[in-house]
């Protein structure tokens, strides 16, 4: 019997054949912690005895939740993290303004074949590169600050094969929310979510990274697409070289396996409270909105930028509504500044935010009123998630967003031309 992609890294990171079920300890190639996360585990590494990094040059840290900082207590947290990454020779450190702690890992960082952890749940997003990654409590942050390693059961693989040409102004967020809510919240608890078929291979590498991202969301432990091409190049345009690219084996095991076909999607909305909560935009259509935000880890990179301004180019926003647009990292805030998009959504009256999470945390930007309406391109739409447990926030695609954001209204893109 083969072995399934998840099973593949983790036996290559091993030296040995490991299966679905087995408990392992791994070397781990990159670590990952942000100011949500990153304050506690760097006081749990010193109560575990924790004196210096075992392997300094593999650890990242980023502060992009609540930055710039919104409070005194805020900034002793940033201030603890820039001292910790000082007395530990932290070289990866990334400080206010350079972006969404998972892009620039993305960016800059990870490689096929890689063990990724960070303290943060959506590290899974990186498995779009081959990587094995997922998100660890901040105690276990520490303990791979401490020992290098981490302990894993090595998880069940469920394969989703996606077949079908997108209907215009579907997007990769619709695909992964029409998915999410067939599969449910629980669908995917601890497995290995691996992406595949025609439609996973036709789409960007930014495309892919949103599939990747969301896999949590219904549960998985990583989100897994196999390395190609376009893998390849999206890495070498970033300098780095191809790491290990694997593929999993034809005669696998998997735990499941569905198919879907999108050639006849149509755009999707999560409706709160839940991810799962997800309905064709008809659905919901006519709802009317207050803000807008396009940003997140999710749907903050370049592709996303260009479609949105495309459908904003020469058009102004509803009056009644607020659209938040913040950039993923610095990279894409400087090549959408090259383009000319945030002439575009400054001149459609968008409010542009640095590169951060922004909006999604609801620390610090773009809290919403009770009794507000928020339509989102981020991951999650719990109660209270964006700062406000008596607004409502609907997740839906750029397209979606920024149709809606002209109209004041949910609206189905499908039609809208550039």
């Amino acid at each position: 019997m083969g072995l399934t992609l998840a099973e593949k890294i983790l036996s290559e990171a091993l030296g040995r054949r490991v299966e679905a079920g087995d408990l392992i300890v791994v070397n781990v190639d990159l670590v990952m912690a942000h100011d949500g996360t990153a304050p506690l585990a760097i006081k749990s590494f010193r109560e575990m005895g924790g004196e210096r990094v075992k392997h300094p040059e593999r650890v990242v840290f980023v502060i992009d939740h609540i930055a710039p900082s919104s409070s005194e207590d805020v900034s002793k947290l940033h201030k603890l993290m820039r001292d910790f990454a000082s007395e530990q020779g932290i070289e990866n450190f990334y400080d206010v303004g350079e972006g969404v702690c998972h892009q620039l890992l993305a960016e800059r960082h990870v490689e096929p074949g890689m063990i990724v952890v960070g303290g943060d749940s959506h590290t899974c997003m990186h498995g779009a590169l081959g990587a094995f990654a997922t998100g660890v409590g901040s105690t276990e942050v520490a303990a791979v600050l401490k020992t290098g390693k981490i302990w894993f059961k090595v998880p069940e693989t469920l394969k989703i094969q996606v077949e079908g040409s997108l209907p215009p102004m579907v997007t990769p967020k619709d695909v992964i929310l029409h998915i999410i809510g067939e599969v449910k919240a629980d669908g995917a608890t601890y497995k290995a979510v691996e992406y595949g078929g025609e439609t996973v291979r036709q789409m960007s590498v930014e495309g892919r990274l949103t599939l990747s991202n969301m896999a949590v969301e219904m549960g998985g432990k990583t989100g897994l697409i196999e390395p190609d091409e376009k893998t390849l190049e999206y890495l070498k345009s970033r300098g780095r070289g191809p790491g290990k690219p694997l593929k999993g084996d034809r005669d696998a095991e998997h735990a499941e396996t569905l198919n879907f076909d999108v050639s006849r999607l149509e755009p999707q909305v999560a409706a709160p409270p839940t991810v799962d909560n997800v309905k064709p935009v008809s659905e919901v259509e006519g709802l009317e909105i207050d803000q807008v935000f396009l940003g997140s880890c999710t749907n903050a990179r370049l592709e996303d930028r260009r479609l949105a301004a495309s459908i904003l180019k020469g058009r102004k926003i509803h009056p009644r509504v607020r659209m938040l647009v913040v950039p993923a990292s610095r990279t894409v805030y400087l090549q959408a500044l090259r383009e000319g998009l945030v002439e575009v959504f400054l001149e459609a009256g968008c409010v542009l935010c640095n590169p951060g999470c922004g909006v999604c945390v609801g620390g610090h930007q773009g809290v919403p009123a009770p009794g507000e309406v928020v339509l989102s391109t981020s991951n999650r739409n719990f109660v209270g998630r964006m700062g406000c447990p008596e607004a409502d926030i609907y997740l839906a695609s750029p397209a979606t967003a920024a149709v809606s954001a002209l109209t004041g209204k949910i609206t189905n893109p499908a039609g809208w031309k550039p």
